[in-house]
């Protein structure tokens, strides 16, 4: 028997009431409602109703004929909502709020403000301008990209004269190619982006053919062709209030003075117990105890003294609920932004060579300044460490054809954590912790069960930093659910496993290395997280990389102290190991040493490993398998590396400018002290590398391109000093995320 009855109706009206027809605010809250309970017959004679709380309730859905012709105000906060199309049968509709259902996407919000013409609040926030450019200007191109479509492809495989079949053989074959090469807007919209194109697809098939149109459960779209654009474009309508944005430019060859860029701004803790607060170190290990000393010893670092928080709390200013209970936050999604608001510009002064020729093969997309702390436009000292783009989803109509790989990517540095499109720059997501300094970031997808006991693949993002805490992010539902306190002092790197999805690899400024399993949260977030192995080091690991023929066996660690291997097999009973190899490099006096800091390390295939940096200029090129079997043979915790190559890099003395790789493409990628990105294509080497007698190359290889630093102004000066901390790229090579010292995110695009 349902819960709804008309006796219950009229006592949870807002006032009370003797007649349903009189009613016109409603309050069914935390009554436990499911979809079945909301009877449309009984629905039907509540003609004036105008306000609606179902917020705390168990609803997935919208029954279709709820008949609610005068509803205003709809409050859904708290349900299990799966989908929003419903929603169109209440046109009138001005306020509405779901928040805390966390299987709706910003592909949800997009759609309401499509399907509800009146809509002016969503969510608490003002929609007013972005929902007409959804409405009219998203629908404009959108209805063009699918008109150009049918003409050049289909139009003509129509005879003059067509039979039934035919017809619905040309309209199933439109509507897949239409979604699958109809592209616009950000990734993080492509399902939006492909229900729109299905949608306008079909309007045109039903104009051009005669078509029955299927209404359900999507409505006809208006559009006023005459009306102007006066909203703002794609880019503007999304991005993040606290963005430094630029146009794109000419580069020189670097005829410029080099900066001294041995200055660097650096966070120090308030006890002994912390005093390590950043991945920068001094040139030379120092005791645990010794505070953070400059990058070079001939000038002194700036210091920030981070806010202090209580070690042992779990808030500590966080703007995320932290816990175990199924809710939403608005503090991870990325804000609107109107055209009143300042954009905090920084121009980007156009620079051409002598020949007036493009320098490179990249061109620059956005400069973004999203990490600053407390939104001032006024930081230019945030450093930023780390970033990865996110894995692509195989789960249906929820992953996009068109891209092999994501054009999303997870940045983090002081407080925050971004998630930015690459495409068009705009910050999809952004969560802080006011009293963290995230230093890591990594990418997993969990197979989690959702409702009536349905599986569904969704990625997690895992994020630690200064409090050696690691947060967990479920980044589609817009919620940090959990959070593991790994190690009591800071986490300098973390990584997953690409084998086993729930196992996560945190490296501290304790000395050590953990194995942790995150589990796999259920419906309510309820997660069990455990410690599964504790790798002990000589000295702070900074770096870290699992073998890729043997991710469930060996571990890689670049460390202040040199370059390690740890065997991680789980089916040994020894919980926490000491590492089985340290490996030897050559020295600047031509001799061979294991004490040195790696700062630098990735794998660019299988065999080949990348590290630097244990003389000035100098990235090595080794072999895994070479090196390691010769550790073998004589069962020595010493063994030399098997160097293939050296890469030609800055004669800089600085430390932390770490490199990365794109085994795909065969590229290496390290920046350097001024600000310019050294990148090196070495698909020509790897063959002769990957024979077992393969030589070593003669001489250093140089850089194949070398992308150069703009000039970027702000209020008329131009920004110095810029250190390039990270480098990173997507599988495909085509996007190139670059990370500063002066809390600006870089995004490149081959061209």
């Amino acid at each position: 028997m349902s819960k709804i009855t008309t006796e219950l109706l009229l006592e949870r009206a807002v006032p009370r009431s003797t007649r349903l027809r009189k009613i016109e605010t409603l309050n069914l809250s935390k009554l436990q409602l499911k979809t079945g309970d909301l009877d449309p017959r009984l629905f039907s004679r509540l003609r004036h109703l105008q306000k609606l709380d179902l917020s705390d309730n168990l609803l997935d859905k919208f029954p279709n004929s709820l008949t609610l012709p005068d509803l205003r105000v709809l409050n859904c906060n708290n349900n299990k909502l799966e989908d929003v199309t419903a929603l169109k049968q209440f046109p009138l509709l001005e306020e509405l709020t779901y928040e805390n259902n966390v299987y709706l996407t910003l592909n949800d919000d997009y759609k309401v403000m499509f399907l509800l013409q009146n809509l002016r609040l969503l969510n608490g926030k003002d929609i007013t301008k972005l929902a007409n450019h959804v409405r009219r200007v998203n629908s404009r191109k959108l209805t063009s990209k699918v008109t150009a479509h049918w003409e050049k492809f289909f139009r003509d495989q129509l005879p003059e004269k067509y039979t039934a079949e035919q017809v619905k053989s040309i309209k199933k074959k439109f509507l897949k190619s239409v979604q699958t090469n109809v592209v616009y807007g950000p990734s993080s919209l492509s399902e939006f982006t492909r229900w729109r194109v299905k949608m306008i697809a079909e309007e045109l098939l039903a104009c051009s053919l005669g078509l029955e149109l299927n209404t359900d459960p999507e409505t006809e779209e208006k559009m006023d062709e005459n009306e102007e654009e006066s909203t703002e474009s794609p880019r503007e309508a999304a991005e993040d209030t606290a963005q430094v944005t630029v146009t794109s430019s000419k580069r020189k060859r670097n005829n410029s003075k080099p900066g001294s860029g041995n200055k660097r701004s650096k966070s120090q803790a308030n006890t002994e117990e912390e005093a390590v607060v950043s991945p920068r170190r001094s040139s030379r290990v120092q005791d645990d105890s010794a505070p953070d000393k400059p990058r070079t010893s001939n000038q002194p670092a700036k210091e920030a003294t981070p806010e202090q928080g209580a070690e042992g709390t779990h808030k500590n200013g966080e703007q995320f609920p932290k816990g175990q209970s199924n809710r939403r936050s608005s503090q991870l999604t990325g804000e609107q932004k109107s055209p009143e608001q300042d954009n905090g510009v920084v121009s980007l002064t156009p620079v051409k060579n002598s020949k007036g020729k493009e320098d490179v093969s990249a061109e620059p997309l956005h400069f973004l300044q999203c990490h600053s702390k407390g939104n001032s436009r006024e930081d230019f000292k945030t450093q930023l460490w780390s970033c990865v783009f996110e894995p692509l989803l195989d789960c249906g109509a929820r992953k996009d054809p068109i891209v092999s790989s994501s054009r999303t990517v997870a940045t983090c540095g002081g407080e925050s954590v971004c998630l930015i499109d690459c495409e068009t720059g705009t910050v999809l997501k952004k969560y802080k912790v006011a009293t963290e300094e995230f230093f890591s970031v990594a990418w997993t997808t969990l197979t989690m069960v959702i409702s009536d006991s349905r599986k569904k693949s969704h990625n997690i993002l895992a994020a630690a930093g200064r409090r050696g805490i690691v947060k967990l992010i479920h980044v589609a539902a817009d919620f940090c659910y959990g959070e593991i306190k790994a190690h009591k002092k800071p986490i300098a790197t973390v990584c997953f496993s690409p084998t086993r999805e729930t196992h996560l690899f945190t490296a501290s400024y304790d000395k050590r290395i953990a194995l942790w399993d995150i589990g796999i949260p259920d419906c309510d977030y309820n997660f069990k997280a455990s410690q599964l192995l504790v790798l002990e080091a000589l000295s702070i690991p900074l770096r870290m990389a699992l073998v890729p023929t043997c991710p469930d066996q060996y571990l890689l660690a670049g460390c202040e102290g040199g370059c390690f291997a740890w065997n991680i097999k789980l089916d040994k009973e020894q919980k926490s190991r000491p590492f089985e190899a340290v490996f030897q490099f050559p020295d600047e006096d031509g001799g061979m040493t294991t004490s040195h800091r790696v700062d630098g390390l990735a794998f660019l295939n299988d065999d080949v490993i990348v590290s630097k940096s244990s003389k000035l200029g100098c990235i090595y090129l080794w072999s895994w398998s070479r090196s390691f079997d010769a550790k073998g043979k004589g069962c020595q915790r010493t063994t030399s590396a098997v160097i293939l190559a050296e890469l030609e890099w800055s004669m800089t003395d600085l430390s932390y400018l770490t490199l990365s790789t794109c085994p795909a493409k065969d590229y290496v990628f390290c920046g350097d002290e001024k600000g310019s990105v050294w990148m090196y294509n070495l698909s020509n080497y790897s063959t002769a590398w990957s024979s077992a007698k393969g030589k070593r190359s003669e001489r250093r290889i140089p850089p194949t391109q070398i992308l150069k630093w703009p000039e970027l102004r702000e209020n008329g000066e131009q920004l110095s000093e810029v250190l390039i901390n990270n480098v990173v790229s997507d599988p495909t090579f085509t996007y190139l995320v670059v990370l500063t010292s002066v809390n600006i995110t870089a995004i490149w695009k081959k061209s």
